[in-house]
């Protein structure tokens, strides 16, 4: 893949020079009381509060309404037959994207700003990281599925073929855009500098999954038929799909948008594609058939990166090291 910026190997590993390095410099006159002094001796803990705190609440009157609990009496409108765009995605974007800009701009200012700006247009790697995303996702999900079905999959019509990029499209702005720049783009890099990609997988995954939870007493999460086991192997599947995502992440070199990608692929494949390629198949099934495809991937990754996932080795030198930009080959 071709580098965005320069990389430097001097005294160390391969670090990204440019926008990354300015906001680790920018750290160095860091406020040590008040609100702003919080914030910079732990700004991901900041972030994980904030993200939580803003979603739930704006997710409040969802859960309340009678596309939930019912006990508001009123609904959310509907559109294109569903309730996520104003009942899910206000709450989406008011969290991780919001809580990295806020805690970014207040610790790192206008370098640390450009750093995650850097990262979030970081469309420059090479086309077959793109293509092995795109194919990846549903070729994965519909081997799960058949294997679980014990059936191939049906021919989808031409008409939900047609509809399948331009939903990817969507999905990366909305999906996409409202929770990677928070989760892997803010807290990843940050926790994986200072615990390594394994316990910063491990953290982030689990906390993203749980994010979610209030979203399980809404008809998004299927209530009032949703159970504790649906909740459970959703966090399972949220904590190894992280892994594939550390790894897609540092692989790319930071670049969000393949991230974004990854992450979209998937809603996108149970949105577009699942229903017309596996209509005999419940919603437990396509559920367990994203499990059973997250624990596999990570598994493989797991074992064939030695728990690395396409990280570096670490500096120490204090600053945030930069996932290696690795060509394909």
């Amino acid at each position: 893949m071709s580098p965005q910026a320069p990389v430097s190997v001097k005294n160390g590993p391969a670090t990204e020079a440019g926008p990354a390095v300015e906001a680790a410099k920018a750290r160095g006159n860091r406020p040590t009381t008040g609100l702003r002094g919080s914030m910079h001796r732990s700004p991901v803990i900041w972030f994980f509060s904030l993200a939580f705190v803003l979603s739930w609440a704006a997710w409040t009157p969802y859960v309340m309404s009678e596309n939930g609990l019912g006990v508001w009496q009123f609904a959310f409108p509907a559109t294109g037959g569903s309730t996520q765009l104003f009942g899910v995605l206000p709450g989406a974007y008011l969290g991780p994207i919001v809580s990295a800009l806020l805690v970014t701009g207040a610790t790192e200012g206008r370098a640390g700003l450009r750093a995650w700006r850097g990262r979030m247009t970081k469309f420059r790697v090479n086309w077959r990281w793109y293509a092995v995303v795109l194919l990846s996702v549903p070729a994965a999900l519909i081997i799960a599925s058949s294997a679980l079905g014990d059936r191939g999959p049906a021919m989808p019509p031409a008409v939900v073929l047609a509809a399948f990029l331009p939903g990817l499209l969507l999905q990366m702005v909305t999906t996409g855009l409202a929770e990677e720049p928070g989760w892997r783009e803010f807290a990843m890099p940050r926790l994986q500098h200072r615990y390594g990609p394994l316990a910063a997988t491990v953290v982030v995954g689990p906390l993203w999954g749980v994010w979610h939870l209030p979203l399980f007493l809404t008809e998004w999460g299927g209530y009032p038929d949703v159970t504790g086991l649906h909740v459970l192997k959703f966090v399972v599947t949220a904590i190894a799909f992280s892994f594939v995502m550390t790894w897609v992440f540092n692989r790319s070199g930071g670049s969000m948008p393949l991230v974004m990608l990854l992450h979209c692929g998937i809603n996108n494949y149970f949105s577009v594609l699942s229903l017309d390629m596996f209509p005999w198949l419940s919603k437990e099934a396509t559920s367990n058939a994203f499990l059973l495809s997250a624990v596999t991937a990570a598994l493989v990754l797991l074992v064939a990166t030695r728990g690395r996932l396409g990280c570096p080795p670490a500096s120490g030198d204090g600053a945030l090291d930069a996932p290696v930009d690795v060509r394909m080959s």
